[in-house]
């Protein structure tokens, strides 16, 4: 058998062991483009024995050393270790549960003092794989963290711009711009990693009011004007013109009216309230029907990573502040856990949230913990939030899949 029979039987093979594309996947990609970049090929005899070997199931050394895998299989994650730091907020040290980091958070500041009166804008600090720690970027005004924690999409000051930037979290610099046509405002990836929603407007989404005639503030009217989905990979994807959305009263809904993916990763929906103002849509923007699982959503967790369980609103009955759970199928509550709102899941039976001290009265007096079904205790995972919402002291989790 000559060298190109070799090949093909081997690739043949991989090809039919190949399973599901994982979390991750984008940032997969990403790093083998990382690694052709400066990867020096001595002779075609080892090309040929480099893919051969990899073909035949000899794991490889993905980006960094940390990540060693067969080609094109992904095993099943061990179970992670919780990092919680209770004394710090806010936090300087990696926050994380289950399946679940925190990539980055954000402060927020309003302008009400020179020409950008009423412009809200964030100040992120991103995780330092390399340190475990959070550390400042000004640079960007929003920012997504795909599954994995390696990539990043961001988008520069001043909204909304021209271009998507995709960030090597690893190193800080921008790997690839996607241009756009539409000028964009938010961004969020999808449960995989391989997809991204960027929601386009007109103008700054973050200007909170204006100043009208003697100085009576007037609320700014959303100017949404539809959203791209990008194949992360190629950078390219349509954009969909959809507009304002407006509740049964007809009156405006958030003046940031974002995109987000739902779970199937095929429908986007623009979440700002419940049914039945919610609307779902593929990629070109025709309006569907409400995908498996997502009637009865209204939380940002979300679905359980099964699927079997929905994170659900505030109840209150049990403990002084706890959650729902709900059946996805009947929105029936299944359980109450503890927490006052529900961040995202560690794992199928357990959350991260915010919630208050033992016996606090004060709403705003939050720190991120981790409940669990079934459980009277939570664990603390950061800080207590200072101030009141909105005010200085206070910032806001990024959560990714690591």
């Amino acid at each position: 058998m000559n060298i190109e029979e070799l090949m093909s039987e081997a690739l043949r093979e991989q090809a039919a062991e190949q399973p599901p594309p994982a979390p991750g996947l984008a940032d997969r990609v990403l790093t083998v483009r990382r690694r052709r970049r400066t990867r020096r090929i001595a002779s075609v005899a080892v090309a040929v024995a480099a893919v051969v070997t990899a073909a035949v199931g000899v794991p490889r050394l993905e980006s960094g050393g940390h990540d060693v895998r067969p080609l094109g299989r992904v095993d099943p994650k061990p179970k992670a270790p919780t990092a919680a730091h209770p004394a710090q907020s806010p936090v300087r040290s990696l926050i994380a549960a289950g399946n679940t980091a925190m990539a980055a958070y954000y402060t927020q500041k309003t302008d009400w003092r020179t020409a950008h009166k009423g412009l809200r804008t964030r100040t992120y600090w991103l995780l330092d794989p390399k340190s475990g720690r959070y550390e400042k970027d000004t640079r960007w005004s929003w920012v997504a963290v795909a599954p994995g924690l390696r990539t990043a999409a961001v988008l520069e000051q001043h909204l909304p711009v021209r271009r998507i930037g995709l960030l090597d979290i690893a190193s800080g610099e921008v790997e690839r711009w996607i241009p756009v046509d539409q000028p964009v405002g938010g961004l969020e990836f999808s449960r995989n990693g391989t997809k991204l929603v960027a929601t386009t407007y007109e103008e700054n989404p973050d200007i909170v009011t204006r100043t009208g005639a003697e100085g009576i503030p007037v609320p700014v009217k959303s100017s949404r004007t539809g959203f791209y989905v990008f194949d992360v990979a190629s950078g390219k994807g349509p954009w969909a013109a959809v507009g304002v959305q407006r509740d049964n009263q007809g009156n405006e809904i958030n003046l940031r009216q974002d995109f987000e993916f739902c779970r199937d990763g095929r429908t986007v929906t623009g979440r700002q309230s419940g049914a039945p103002t919610v609307r779902f849509y593929d990629a070109s923007g025709r309006e569907v029907g409400v995908p498996d699982g997502e009637r009865y959503n209204t939380v940002t967790a979300g679905l359980s990573p099964d699927g079997t369980r929905l994170a659900g609103e505030f109840a209150g009955k049990k403990w002084h502040t706890s959650s729902w759970i709900l059946d996805p199928r009947t929105g029936k509550h299944l359980a109450e856990v503890r927490g006052q709102i529900l961040l995202a899941w560690a794992d199928d039976k357990s959350l991260i949230a915010w919630d208050i001290g033992e016996g606090d009265k004060n709403e705003f007096h939050n720190r991120l913990v981790l409940v669990t079904i079934g459980s009277d205790k939570e664990v603390p995972l950061s800080g207590f939030l200072r101030g009141t919402d909105g005010s200085a002291g206070r910032w806001e989790p990024v959560f990714a899949e690591r």
